[in-house]
Order: structure tokens, then sequence, then C-alpha cells
């Protein structure tokens, strides 16, 4: 049997979106085919070897040994995994740190490799590269603490919004239409980041499509919508107890707008050199397709849209993580 250590916790501002993530994927292993240790990152950055979620800082402490494929833990002998599974989320766990980690390890890992993760962690960088490949993304600026919002106002619009470049799940975003909220955005966005983006508000719907595979056979998922239950969808529309936000899979537009928003989709993964699995978003304004960004750690918790788009192609939440640890040990 495979070994696979699954990474989660972390230091991140989703530290615990990434537990409920790890949660489902361990459960979905098959364990037929795979033996799952569960590795822990503490939100102070220190790894463990535990048993079980309900234990997570009693485990046996986890100290990698470089380029010899396997981890020392105190008191027992070195473990060795054939692959790692990183259900990290943000800052320390997607950014390329711990896929550059498993690379001076020489241990396989699931999902895209040092140079995409750390390129779409920033989603200025991202943009950057997707509107050189002729790829249109929202219209933006990147601001810092000096920003006037009656200058940045003319170029995109009265309604901004205004976000740290390196956060997920909405962390730090905030919606301005006056020079006061705009102020007290670019505070919010600037407490995650050196720099914040900020954006036109597109009024439009929200799109995701799954990709899974490595190019070029990586595929494309049905487009899925996110029916925000709040002014948009910010992390507590998203993850909070009485979040009123739905899904809809596959979303009800043409398949002509479909087919290319999968087209759209697949060119980025590719240009970004992403592997493995990411979630592209999007929005639609008439049919006006804008890419907004691209996740390549997205989340798998109960209400999470990756595993729910390729439930809907007949994937299975078991065949899509057996799928997700074969693509990462084939050379």
């Amino acid at each position: 049997m495979k070994k696979i250590l699954l990474l989660f916790g972390g230091e991140s501002t989703e530290h615990e979106i990434s537990i409920l993530s790890a949660r489902n994927v361990q459960a979905s292993v098959d364990k037929k085919q795979f033996q799952v240790a569960l590795g822990y990152i503490s939100k102070r950055g220190q790894w463990r070897l535990t048993s079980d979620f309900d234990n997570l800082e009693n485990g046996r402490e986890l100290q990698p040994i470089l380029g010899a494929g396997k981890f020392a833990i105190a008191g027992q002998p070195d473990y060795q995994p054939d692959v790692i599974f990183p259900v990290l989320h943000g800052v320390g766990g997607e950014d390329g740190t711990v896929q550059g980690l498993a690379e001076m390890l020489h241990i396989p890992v699931v999902g895209c490799g040092v140079e995409a993760s750390a390129i779409c962690m920033d989603k200025i960088a991202t943009k950057q590269i997707l509107q050189t490949a002729g790829i249109k993304t929202v219209p933006y600026v990147v601001a810092t603490k000096t920003a006037d919002y009656n200058e940045i106002a003319k170029k995109l619009g009265q309604v901004l919004f205004v976000k740290p470049p390196r956060q997920g799940s909405s962390v730090g975003v905030s919606k301005a239409s006056n020079q006061s909220e705009f102020r007290a955005a670019l505070a919010e966005a600037l407490k995650y980041d050196n720099v914040a983006l900020v954006e036109q508000a597109i009024a439009g719907r929200e799109l995701e499509v799954g990709i899974l595979g490595n190019p070029p056979q990586a595929k494309a998922s049905p487009v899925g919508e996110i029916i925000a239950g709040a002014e948009f969808y910010d992390y507590n529309a998203k993850y909070a107890a009485d979040s009123t936000s739905k899904t809809a899979i596959p979303a009800d537009i043409s398949p002509e707008i479909a087919q290319e928003i999968q087209q759209i989709a697949s060119k980025a993964f590719t240009v970004l050199n992403c592997a493995g699995l990411a979630r592209v978003d999007f929005f639609l304004r008439g049919d006006e397709i804008y890419l907004n960004e691209v996740n390549t750690l997205p989340g798998f918790t109960n209400i999470s849209m990756y595993p729910k788009l390729w439930q809907n192609s007949g994937l299975s939440y078991t065949e899509l993580t057996t799928k997700l640890i074969n693509l990462a040990l084939t050379p």
C-alpha cells in the first residue's frame, strides 16, 4: 500500500478551513490502496504526526530529512511517505513553500509545483501572466496605503473591491464605494500584505470550473455557479453556519458560454504551468467573461465547489482523491 502524508492546518488565516477539508479527504481516501498518516501543522508552524483529528496538538514532532525522502519522528522509526497530499489553504501551504520542501525531500506532492503555486497565490502576478496570454481578467490597480479613492475610481468606476493579493477564502476582502469605505477597506487589506489589489466591481454571475489532470491531458469539469447569500461572496458567506449561499451545478448558461469558459480555464491552467488540480473562478457579465482567479488548492469542505463539480461529472469523492494521488505518482 502506498503511504500518503496528509498535510493540513498551517499558519495561515485559513487554518480551520484546512482542517475541515482534511477531514473530508481523509474519509474519502481508498483505504484498500492507500495508508494515510495525518500531518498536522500548528498555527505556530510546528509539524506533528497525529493519530486523529481530536488530538492534533499531541502528536509526535515530524522533522524532514532533506534529500532522503523521509521524516524523523522522536522515539519512532523514520516515516517515509510515497506522496505528500497538502490540504493547506493560504500562505505557508498554497504558495509554493510546502511544494518546495517536498521537492527538497524528494517526495512527490499532489497538485501544482513550486512555480505555479507561488504565481497563482499572487493574484497580481497571475493577472499579469494571463493578460499576456490574451485572457481577460478583471480590471485592477495595485494600491499602497497612500492610494486615493477618487483617482482609482476614475479608472475603475465608483464601486471597487479591495483585497490582499496573497490570501484566499475572501479573507481581507471589502467593498468600497466612497473615500471613507475605501480607506477602511485598504487598511483591512494591508493587514495581510504590503500592497492591495483594487478591482473594478463586476456586476455579474460568479462561475467556477474544476481542472483535473496534468497537461495536455487535463480536463475541465462542468461549469458551476455560486449564488451568494450576501452582498458578495465573502468569508462569512462561504463558511458561516447561517450562510444562505448556494451552488448550482451545472450553471444555467448556454452551452456555448459554458464551453468557452471551460476552454479559458484549461488554457489558464496550462499557461500558469499548473498540474494535478485547480479551481478557476470567473465573472460573467452579459456575454463578457472575466477570469477572476486560479486556486491551486481548492477547498474540500462539505460546501466546497471543487469536489461537487467532479461529483456532477460522475466522479465520486474517493475516485477523485485516488486520481489526484495517482497523478502525483505519475512521472
